[in-house]
């Protein structure tokens, strides 16, 4: 698997609000022996009999309060197997519940610490990096983020578009520019998710672009008049349209997540289903997505979250690629890159990574830096 693909998925016509663009991915059948964690519908929520195989919890979603009123993230998509006893409805959480349990979608914390997710930390103990690098991993980076409430546009979008029957996923445009992409195993996840869309985290090219374009175009389909001349003929005619609109959005507005190749890291697999974590191959001027994708037995989608970088982020990426790939030796990557070891060094340090090596030796570099 080095591709994403919407095998099973529909797209159906986008809905278009100033410059916010929605499209709705629909499912052919649902899936039901994997669905959303019960923590993760709204607390008033009531559903028929519950019981999946496993349940998935997103990215960042559930977070515990601790002692000192301190909210944690769930980093990292979750599978994990459901309570034994299967509920028909869920009883109102009580006021301990409310007070030590939130929900907020995972763009929300996260957006920040998921690319070093996707990269491991160095497996050989080189003398330039410190004990940090080995038992805490790579550092979160505090971009520039915004909240989808800082979005022109989209919190209307989000209020007034309607659902369509089935419909399991959406791919959220910016001014054209793809932001993110949702997909769930069923109608019902994505109805309780749907809501915290708004809350997401955005990086900075999304929030210029909301406020820099005002419209979006609309794309209407044209249909020949003069071919239909019976029902029959209008069904055909429409059937035609909505494949048109299908495969331009597939192959066009889409290209940049669908045509990419993906490194996938880290499975977790439980029953029938597999979790992987992907990162794109950071080829400069292209579009880079990270996210996490759940599939079945068969390769089917189950589930799909993505995120998308800024050019700030996808140079970081590229970076921590090329030490991951030649085993974070410093010598051997200043080489792959074409830069003296000091000039790679000042590389790590502006990306934020400087602390992972040892002070000694970004105390002796950046003196170096500082000597006329």
């Amino acid at each position: 698997m080095h591709r994403l693909t919407f095998d099973g998925l529909q797209i159906r016509p986008d809905q278009v609000w100033g410059g916010i663009r929605l499209v709705p991915l629909v499912r052919d059948e649902p899936i039901t022996s994997l669905r959303l964690h019960p923590s993760g519908f709204p607390v008033d929520d009531s559903f028929d009999a519950y019981e999946p195989y496993c349940c998935y919890t997103p990215h960042g979603l559930t977070a515990e309060w601790t002692d000192d009123g301190t909210a944690v993230p769930a980093l990292g998509t979750a599978l994990r197997m459901p309570a034994r006893t299967v509920r028909k409805s869920r009883r109102p959480a009580t006021k301990l519940e409310r007070r030590t349990r939130v929900h907020f979608v995972p763009h929300q914390t996260a957006l920040e610490a998921f690319l070093p997710l996707t990269f491991r930390v160095p497996s050989i103990a080189w003398q330039e990096w410190s004990t940090r690098a080995f038992r805490r991993g790579l550092p979160r980076q505090d971009d520039p983020r915004y909240s989808g409430f800082d979005v022109e546009g989209l919190a209307d979008a989000l209020r007034i578009f309607e659902l369509h029957p089935g419909q399991c996923g959406v791919l959220v445009y910016v001014a054209d520019a793809l932001a993110s992409a949702i997909v769930t195993p069923h109608p019902d996840d994505y109805r309780a998710l749907h809501p915290t869309l708004i809350e997401d985290g955005f990086g900075e090219l999304i929030w210029r672009y909301a406020h820099l374009y005002d419209a979006s175009p609309d794309f209407r389909p044209h249909l020949d008049a003069s071919t239909i001349d019976t029902i029959a003929d209008l069904r055909t005619a429409m059937d035609a349209a909505l494949q048109e609109w299908a495969d331009f959005h597939q192959h066009v507005m889409a290209a940049g997540l669908l045509d990419a190749e993906y490194v996938f890291t880290a499975d977790y697999q439980m029953d029938r289903y597999t979790l992987r974590r992907f990162r794109p191959h950071f080829i400069p001027g292209r579009e880079t997505h990270v996210g996490e994708a759940i599939t079945d037995d068969e390769g089917r989608l189950a589930y799909l979250r993505t995120f998308r970088l800024s050019e700030t982020q996808s140079r970081r990426g590229r970076l921590l690629r090329t030490l991951s790939d030649h085993d974070w030796n410093l010598e051997a990557t200043a080489a792959a890159m074409g830069l003296v070891l000091p000039a790679l060094i000042a590389r790590i340090d502006a990306a934020g990574y400087g602390t992972l090596l040892r002070q000694d030796v970004i105390d002796h570099f950046r003196a170096k830096k500082r000597t006329p």
